[in-house]
């Protein structure tokens, strides 16, 4: 297998490909330490964290994860729990995706896997063909030349490989949305057990978590706001006004360390299977961070990916791989759904009036009071696990 992305959708797929004793070689631009030092956050479904387990990656999900049983909403100034395990007997991790990617690229060195960080001018050629292939020039300058049997792209958001499906075969489903997250972290104690999605007329708010003294904290923002324009009092006075209510809850204070905007985008390709190219991860699928999707969404695709290329190579039949792009896109559409409810009910709109904003509460007092609505909510969040 070729492989174009060594982010966690490529450095999985490897892995899994290694474990059925499928040889491949991956490549990325992007050198270790970049791609290392890129502060994200996560959170893991239940599923993905054993995946990382059974498959032998790491069990430092485990170890050094922390588990969540459910998450907070907050509106009107008050908190409500959904609990994941009461209703759907599940849990999520909170495990950033830089510790993902770190056990992973650990996992291929290793075991030996073939990965190369810091190349240049990545291209395919012959994607229609039956030996497409992966050129690049490596980190000491060499030019190189892959053939494969079948060809990954798993090179995240500004794909290469996507546009390698004729543009009369393919189509690109895209929504961009009006607002964006003021992203910061903090050195600050944690504000509460779990994350809390906050509702208010100023707009939502993300109170989430990194470690016990580093917080990561989002608001609602225009995607054009200058980061630099926010002083840190700004930024905590805006904070401190989303989330006060009657029950006097105030958020820890400290040093910002970190600040950026995020926009938001929904994205679907499809097809994603064209010949002997598959796409997987971002470079096929992107939703707003509001579900926690995006990654989860990256390991089931490989998942599958990885099952179904092992049984192509073992029975030297291309025709099993006919199921993968209906199978994933299953799971991204009902991510997709999840994630655009979630955003719309929790964020306000620019043009929102008295009566948008009511809505949206009546809403949630509605989920927050029914069993039947909060179960909807955990079985999304985790990942509609079986039941």
């Amino acid at each position: 297998m070729g492989i174009v992305g060594g982010g966690p959708a490529g450095l999985m797929l490897s892995h899994l490909l290694s474990v059925a004793g499928v040889d491949s070689v991956v490549v990325d631009d992007r050198t270790r330490d970049d791609i290392e030092h890129t502060v994200r956050a996560g959170i893991l479904e239940a599923g993905s964290a054993q995946l990382l387990v059974d498959s032998g990656v790491s069990d430092r999900v485990h170890r050094d994860g922390v588990r969540h049983g459910g998450i907070y909403l907050r509106f009107g100034g008050t908190s409500h729990h959904i609990h994941f395990g009461k209703l759907v007997g599940e849990s999520v991790w909170l495990y950033p995706q830089t510790e993902v990617f770190v056990d992973l690229a650990d996992a291929r060195q290793r075991d030996g896997g073939d990965v190369r960080f810091g190349v240049s001018g990545t291209r395919v050629v012959d994607v229609s063909s039956g030996r497409p292939g992966i050129v690049f020039t490596d980190a000491d300058g060499r030019e190189h030349e892959v053939r494969c049997d079948y060809l990954v792209g798993a090179d995240g958001s500004r794909s290469i490989c996507r546009f390698e499906v004729p543009e009369a075969q393919r189509v690109h489903y895209f929504r961009e949305y009006p607002f964006a997250w003021f992203g910061i972290l903090a050195e600050a104690p944690k504000n509460a057990a779990e994350l809390i999605y906050n509702h208010s007329e100023r707009g939502f708010a993300l109170i989430s978590q990194c470690t016990e003294t580093l917080q990561r904290m989002y608001l609602q923002c225009d995607p054009d706001e200058d980061v630099d324009a926010w002083s840190e009092d700004r930024i905590w006075a805006e904070l401190q006004a989303r989330v006060a209510g009657p029950d006097g809850f105030r958020l820890h204070e400290g040093p910002i360390v970190d600040k950026s905007v995020l926009r938001f985008r929904s994205f679907v390709a499809e097809p994603m299977r064209y010949g002997r190219l598959l796409l997987a991860g971002d470079a096929a699928h992107t939703v707003p961070p509001t579900g926690a999707k995006g990654l989860n969404l990256a390991l089931a695709d490989v998942r599958v990916l990885a099952e179904l290329l092992t049984q192509a190579v073992g029975d030297g039949n291309d025709e099993v791989l006919d199921g993968y792009g209906p199978r994933a896109l299953e799971r991204v559409w009902r991510s997709q759904h999840f994630s655009y409810w979630m955003t719309t009910m929790l964020h306000t709109l620019p043009d929102a009036t008295e009566f948008d904003v009511r809505r949206q509460l009546g809403e949630l007092a509605s989920l927050v009071g029914s069993t039947a609505g909060s179960t909807f909510l955990a079985e999304g969040y985790t990942g509609w696990p079986a039941r």
